[in-house]
């Protein structure tokens, strides 16, 4: 039945292309085809292709949602235990691998979490691990308090453990590979989360529940709601995948069935055939192709394929958020990493023992950043064969006839395939839109059907002017790793800090320029194409003021006043939401003054306190003689200069060591009878005495 399935979705896609390459090619080929004509042919069909599997997707998961969607298998089977009649047996590790995080938003996340877990019966399979990569140790030292407070919260309720690795390693995947390696043989299944993740506690039990009843599932994706980002750019993002989402969910689960894909976070693992088969190679040569392998979530799902191993996406379960990028400047920071990841891929692809599916997911993601490429020489080639019809001197008279060899006309099919084009990237909005009316609650949490529906315009305008300015982003994204420019691992931007003018400026100023001299050269030569380039020319050249626009939160908040972008998560709040958000606002209001640099590092020297927590969380490693002079010479440097006179890299090294902490807490507390001083300022007050 899957794959029959499959072979549907081929034969529609394929059949859809081929129809409009065929109409093109009819257009193109009035006298014989040149070789841009030939290249446009083809681009057309490789874009034709990868929209109309979209399409595809949508419709099916729309055809769904109409007919009353049947309910999930892996839930079916899963029926018994979630009624609470099997027994608890498998143990859960929930893993939050963090790298230079906000610790109070990590924690606030966390504790609503697991309240939201601690209220059903099933608690005691869980245990949290907080895995740290974090290099700056003000946010490290942050961490642990963090995990500190988190500890006394749930003590006696839910095991929460933290470790910090000196070295991130291979990054996320290294992370998440060393915690296997050092407890994963303890679980039966790990629910991986990102930094910015909230699942329910319904969500976590029906997943563990779902794996129990289908041993031979080795993961399960919920695809995560993007939630409480409050810019316009966010917020539009945040309706989009709230009402076009599930019909997209619905038609790659109807499609793929146990052959889904894992998107990095929000997922469940069963351990075993995960450290079995999932361990990842380092890519042969160097970065941006070679090394680390840095969208790991693909390749790790095509080996548990390949392994015989099931992956589904459980499009049914709700609870399961994350937060968005707050402006379209941070968006395409995140798309930046993922460009480099996805185009890494296409040394994976063709792997020995993939399987096709696999392979699909692989090439969906690589054409995911390539289609903008592939769109941006289409526009090249295009603009090019309009130019050269335009140059060429076209004869009606054939020597020997006596009446005119008038060209016949296509304009009715370019029209076609023109409406049929834009109907196959719009219609899945109006599907997503549709849907609504079939649960009166939902339609109402969006707004109403006049809301949504105003909504559902102003997302599609703010689409189509962000749409070409993404496809320069993503195009400069592919030039650079082509170039050999590797990205930077860095902390991903996660508060509504809005986009200012300046920042605007420097970033967009090259896709404003691109698109006022195309739109300067179309206009002076070849005046008939520029009204078609314009749709495509008016977001670069609105890109300055658009970023900045599109990144006001004040602006989003007005919009939520009016009525426009409603989610549910935000009109009918889940009580784990609710929870985050009472959180969140309490730190706000109770936001320390900015501490100078080095406070939290001082207080872990000086502070008993700090000093033993910090101490009780090390690793216990041996030093080489050199390595122990040189962590003595660093101890001497703090004891008589201070803190400020140590790089970030030399307080983390002093960090990581359990004797030099020792011997700073002991000299702190030497220096005075009646309470420690900063080292530096003990070394001051010694030589005046």
């Amino acid at each position: 039945m899957p794959q029959m399935r499959r072979f549907v979705l081929l034969l529609l896609v394929v059949s859809s292309t081929a129809a409009a390459v065929l109409v093109l090619g009819t257009i193109l080929a009035g006298q014989g085809f040149s070789v841009l004509e030939l290249g446009i042919l083809a681009l057309f069909g490789l874009l034709f292709a990868w929209i109309t599997t979209a399409f595809w997707l949508s419709l099916a998961g729309f055809v769904l949602h109409v007919l009353g969607r049947p309910g999930h298998r892996l839930a079916e089977r899963a029926a018994i235990a979630e009624d609470g009649v099997k027994a608890e047996r498998s143990r859960v590790a929930l893993v939050m691998p963090i790298y230079n995080e906000d610790p109070q938003r990590v924690l606030a996340g966390l504790q609503a979490t697991l309240t939201s877990l601690l209220r059903h019966r099933h608690d005691s399979r869980f245990e949290l691990f907080i895995l740290s990569d974090s290099t700056d140790p003000e946010v490290w030292l942050a961490e642990e308090l963090a995990w500190s407070q988190l500890n006394r919260e749930f003590a006696g309720k839910l095991p929460v453990f933290y470790r910090h690795r000196p070295k991130n390693l291979a990054r996320k995947s290294g992370n998440i590979a060393d915690f296997c390696q050092s407890w994963g043989y303890r679980y039966d299944y790990m629910v991986v989360l990102d930094a910015d993740s909230i699942m329910s506690g319904h969500c976590l039990v029906s997943l563990v529940n779902r794996m129990d009843a289908n041993p031979k599932v080795g993961l399960i994706q919920v695809p995560p709601t993007p939630v409480l980002r409050e810019s316009f750019f966010a917020r539009s993002q945040q309706f989009a995948a709230s009402v076009f989402g599930p019909i997209y969910g619905t038609g790659l689960s109807f499609w793929f069935q146990d052959s889904a894909n894992y998107w990095g976070h929000n997922a469940i693992i069963r351990v075993a055939p995960f450290m079995a088969h999932c361990g990842l190679p380092t890519l042969p040569g160097k970065e941006p192709f070679g090394g680390e392998i840095l969208s790991h979530d693909f390749v790790e799902a095509a080996l548990l394929r390949r392994a015989g191993w099931e992956v589904w996406l459980a499009d049914d379960l709700s609870g399961s958020f994350e937060e968005p990028p707050p402006t379209l400047i941070d968006h395409a920071k995140r798309d930046r990493r993922w460009c480099q990841g996805n185009l890494q891929h296409l040394r994976v692809v063709f792997a020995e023992g993939l399987r096709p599916l696999s392979r699909l997911h692989l090439a969906m993601g690589i054409m995911a950043y390539m289609s903008s490429v592939f769109w941006f020489v289409l526009l090249v080639l295009s603009g090019l064969e309009a130019l050269r019809q335009a140059q060429t001197e076209h004869s009606y008279f054939m020597e020997g006839d006596l009446f005119p060899n008038w060209p016949v006309s296509y304009a009715f099919e370019a029209a076609t395939l023109l409406a049929i084009t834009l109907s196959i990237l719009y219609l899945p909005k109006v599907f997503g839109y549709l849907t609504l009316f079939l649960d009166h609650r939902r339609l109402m949490a969006h707004g109403g059907g006049v809301r949504a529906g105003l909504s559902l315009l102003l997302e599609s305008l703010t689409s189509i002017l962000l749409a070409p300015i993404l496809m320069l982003f993503q195009l400069g994204f592919v030039v650079s790793i082509l170039a050999g420019r590797s990205v930077r691992w860095a902390a991903q931007k996660r508060d509504d800090d809005e986009t200012s003018w300046a920042e605007a400026g420097a970033v967009h100023l090259s896709h404003t320029a691109v698109a006022a001299i195309a739109g300067w050269v179309s206009w002076h030569s070849l005046p008939d194409f520029f009204p078609w380039l314009t749709p495509v020319l008016l977001g670069p050249l609105l890109a300055i003021p658009l970023s900045r626009l599109t990144s006001r939160v004040d602006l989003g908040r007005a919009l939520r006043r009016w009525g426009l972008f409603l989610t549910p998560c935000e009109s009918d709040r889940p009580a784990v939401l609710e929870d985050l958000c009472r959180r969140l606002t309490a730190l706000e209001q109770d936001v320390p003054a900015a501490p100078r640099r080095g406070t939290l590092f001082e207080k872990a020297i000086a502070d008993p306190f700090m000093n033993a927590l910090h101490l009780t969380l090390l690793a216990r490693e041996s030093r080489s003689k050199s390595e122990r002079l040189r962590l003595d010479a660093l101890v001497a440097k703090l004891q008589e200069q201070g803190v400020e006179s140590l790089t970030r890299a030399q307080r983390s090294d002093l960090l990581s060591d359990p004797a030099s902490m020792t011997a700073l807490h002991a000299l702190a507390w030497q220096s005075s009878e009646e309470g420690p001083l900063s080292l530096g300022q003990s070394a001051a007050a010694s030589k005046r005495a």
